[in-house]
């Protein structure tokens, strides 16, 4: 299964958060930098990371290094990707669903109804669930076509993962692994230098 390759950015990622019935009260900014005074810039507080980045051999082996410090029978909410050019919409999932508690959604929000339909399934079955889900899927297709540039879908060799805080602990989570990575202890209030520690290696 594949959907529309998309243009990830703040502007998308919020439109996609608007279609999918989530309340306006957290948006997604971007991050131009890991350097003090970019990471200053980013409103606070911060209860989630996205990083886009390229997909390289040195990254595929690093995620096979990662497969060994994957956390069983984590609370944190997590689903496979399974299918094609959705990882920013999975990143964009991971990070609502690992923060529900901090937001509000619309009355008939179909992302809200898909967490809660999917809350006790194993992230397999969570992404079985997503290739039916019709009104997430047109979102993101709907979404994808008002991008300024068409990736094409051939050449898309970029993927997105999700960093979020839960119960004060830091985790990773990237649909192309089998589960999540616990990366340590966080605080609300230094999520974001915690994150950058993590990812200045």
């Amino acid at each position: 299964m594949e959907w529309t390759a998309m243009e990830i950015n703040p502007e998308m990622l919020n439109k996609m958060m608007n279609k999918l019935g989530v309340g306006e009260s957290w948006r997604f900014v971007d991050v131009l930098g890991l350097e003090g005074d970019q990471l200053s810039a980013v409103p606070k507080p911060c209860c989630a990371l996205m990083l886009l980045f390229p997909l390289t051999p040195q990254h595929e082996s690093f995620r096979v290094q990662q497969a060994d410090k994957v956390s069983e029978g984590s609370e944190v909410y997590f689903l496979k990707q399974t299918v094609v050019n959705s990882c920013g919409t999975i990143a964009l999932l991971h990070a609502v669903a690992n923060n529900k508690s901090e937001l509000s959604f619309d009355n008939d929000s179909a992302l809200k109804k898909f967490l809660d339909d999917t809350a006790n399934m194993s992230p397999d079955d969570r992404a079985k669930h997503l290739e039916k889900n019709q009104a997430i899927r047109e979102a993101h297709n709907e979404v994808a076509v008002q991008g300024q540039c068409r990736p094409e879908a051939d050449k898309v060799n970029f993927h997105f993962i999700a960093f979020v805080n839960v119960d004060g602990q830091l985790y990773e989570l990237d649909g192309k692994m089998n589960g999540v990575v616990k990366h340590g202890v966080t605080k609300e209030d230094s999520f974001i230098t915690v994150c950058q520690n993590m990812l200045s290696f």
